[in-house]
């Protein structure tokens, strides 16, 4: 099985790309990959911009790498309640090119923030809207209080019924 990690934020410490690499890593036997979304960037979309540059490189190369894969592991990040203005950007691009965004690829979305909501509100958008983009949402799972529920250093959740929450949701793909 080959799964896509990725977290939808552009920010280089990201806390959602800490979660969304340790959830690949509780599947044993699949090949993972972790994307980062600046090797994505793109300009501002726009109707008028689409007109002058046409389909961009970088949204092709995305959803190739969907296409690629047989499961999606993501993990959002919240920004005002809702997606970071990065993955927003990504996503409208790759939505003009091909509305099926995620293939009818199975899908575990996951959301962390530094606070007690831990992404919930984005995290509901996600679960809400994927379907509408061809992905199979198979769990989700929002993770308040990052710092206090996750060791950077040793890159683990300490929270056991986090962990334990994290490695049924990531099951979901097995089934």
């Amino acid at each position: 099985m080959k799964i896509l990690a990725f977290a939808a934020s552009n920010s280089k410490q990201s806390l959602n790309k800490e979660l969304a690499r340790y959830a690949a890593g509780l599947l044993d036997d699949a090949s993972v990959e972790v994307l980062d979304l600046n090797d994505y960037e793109l300009p501002l979309f726009s109707v008028d911009r689409e007109a002058q540059i046409g389909q961009p490189e970088p949204a092709k190369a995305f959803l190739a790498k969907i296409a690629e894969s047989d499961a999606l592991i993501i993990s959002f990040a919240e920004h005002n309640g809702t997606y970071s203005a990065a993955y927003k950007n990504l996503f409208d691009w790759c939505s003009r090119i091909n509305k099926k965004v995620y293939q009818q690829k199975d899908m575990i979305l996951l959301a962390t923030s530094p606070g007690p909501g831990g992404a919930a509100r984005v995290l509901e958008i996600a679960k809400t809207s994927a379907p509408h983009f061809d992905g199979v949402v198979k769990a989700s799972l929002s993770m308040p209080n990052f710092h206090d529920n996750f060791d950077v250093e040793s890159g683990r959740i300490k929270n056991n019924e986090i962990k334990e929450q994290l490695i049924h949701a990531v099951q979901a793909l097995l089934a």
